[in-house]
């Protein structure tokens, strides 16, 4: 993540919420910054690591990792759900068609890509049915798909073995508008 992008984060969350501003505890001792709240937030949701893990590198302790979590999320859905966490509307699709067909791409709203991420906490039963072909470990497929803008329009992590590679994709009542 760019520093900018984090910092945006932090101090929206820091302006909206007592929770991620920094505090002194009863004996005037320095509380944790919004930064080191954020950061064990981000590291528990990006790499999947467990509250005890976020010790090591934030200085944060499991319960209060798992408390930054849950805030961090309940404020992030709260302020940027009306701006990247919905669907496209009207507006957006006419956009996004509008210029994939001066591209050269009349009909294309976005890119589709599957990658294969590795599940390193894959429970022991289940590594048989997500064990890539051609990947060692365990992995589930990400599928995305995002406009040229890099805004990301759809996201699903997939289902094991083939049925990774099968991805049907249907003309949505939202296109029926647009004709």
């Amino acid at each position: 993540m760019h520093k900018k992008v984090f910092m945006r984060i932090v101090n929206d969350l820091s302006s909206e919420y007592e929770y991620f501003t920094l505090r002194y505890d009863a004996a005037k001792k320095v509380g944790l910054s919004p930064i080191q709240k954020c950061n064990a937030a981000i590291r528990m949701l990006a790499y999947g690591m467990p509250g005890d893990a976020c010790n090591e590198y934030v200085k944060i302790g499991a319960s209060t990792a798992i408390e930054c979590l849950k805030e961090f999320c309940k404020g992030v859905i709260h302020l940027y759900e009306g701006i990247y966490l919905r669907k496209p509307n009207t507006e957006d699709l006419e956009r996004l068609l509008r210029v994939a067909e001066d591209r050269g791409f009349p009909g294309m709203i976005g890119s589709i890509d599957c990658m294969h991420w590795e599940w390193r906490n894959c429970p022991v039963g289940w590594q048989g049915q997500f064990r890539g072909g051609h990947q060692g470990a365990a992995t589930i497929i990400l599928e995305a798909v995002s406009s040229f803008d890099l805004w990301i329009w759809h996201v699903f992590f997939g289902l094991p073995g083939t049925l990774n590679d099968i991805n049907v994709l249907d003309r949505s009542p939202v296109f029926d508008d647009l004709e």
